[in-house]
């Protein structure tokens, strides 16, 4: 729970959205890995998700975590110190935008995308740029084969499986839940941005509900099915 010490604006606190990303994590990732393979993570956060992820599974490679917000990245390493999982995951306190990719099977992440068109926002962190989908447009142009990364039905989800689709990936499988629109997305400036996109067909949600979906890119050379037309009309049924 936070306290008057941990104010909102120092580390994102979203208890539904973090357990979906792990749960995300767990089913589409974790689970799917051999031997002991490397994971590269783009915003940690206070590194909830992926602990309750490892603690679930017998997985046994490491987690690269990257954060650049200083509190979340001490409050993550308590958490890492407390469950004794040093070996297992691993974080650091910068971009990954700004070290030499590291090498890895899977690059996870719940990124910023807030639509808005500026960072002054109770946390500037949470900008996903003018769409909300400017972060993981960045995160796919890396490259790596699998690309885990949750979706919001508001931040241009079509606009967005389609940029990945041209970077020669394909939507390998998907959970899609429910979210109530809350703290961060419920800000005015947040608000007025997502009513300007659905206007324009490019935002999906209702009065008190959006979707968010966790999303696995794969680049393969024959994928099964089209789970991506699937996806896009799940995530605009709104």
């Amino acid at each position: 729970m936070l306290t008057s010490s941990q104010p909102l604006k120092e580390i994102f606190f979203c208890p539904e959205e973090s357990d979906f990303y792990s749960h995300c994590l767990e089913t589409l990732v974790l689970r799917n890995c051999l031997g002991t393979e490397a994971i590269a993570e783009f915003g940690s956060g206070d590194g909830s998700p992926v602990i309750k992820a490892l603690l679930r599974t017998d997985f046994t490679g490491t987690v690269y975590g990257f954060e650049l917000n200083n509190s979340a990245y001490e409050a993550a390493n308590l958490k890492i110190e407390r469950y004794e999982l040093g070996n297992k995951y691993i974080i650091h306190n910068r971009s990954l935008f700004d070290v030499s990719t590291p090498e890895a099977s899977y690059l996870v992440s719940n990124p910023p995308y807030l639509p808005a068109v500026d960072n002054k926002l109770y946390q500037p962190l949470l900008h996903g740029g003018v769409e909300g989908i400017t972060v993981t447009k960045k995160l796919l142009s890396l490259n790596y084969q699998n690309v885990l990364t949750l979706a919001s039905s508001y931040s241009n989800p079509e606009g967005l499986i389609n940029y990945a689709l041209a970077k020669g990936y394909h939507v390998s499988d998907f959970i899609v839940s429910p979210m109530q629109f809350g703290y961060y997305s419920s800000e005015p400036k947040v608000k007025d941005q997502i009513g300007k996109m659905r206007s324009e067909g490019r935002a999906f949600y209702s009065e008190k509900m959006y979707l968010l979906a966790g999303v696995l890119f794969t680049k393969e050379v024959s994928p099964k099915g089209n789970l991506s037309t699937e996806l896009v009309k799940v995530m605009t049924s709104l």
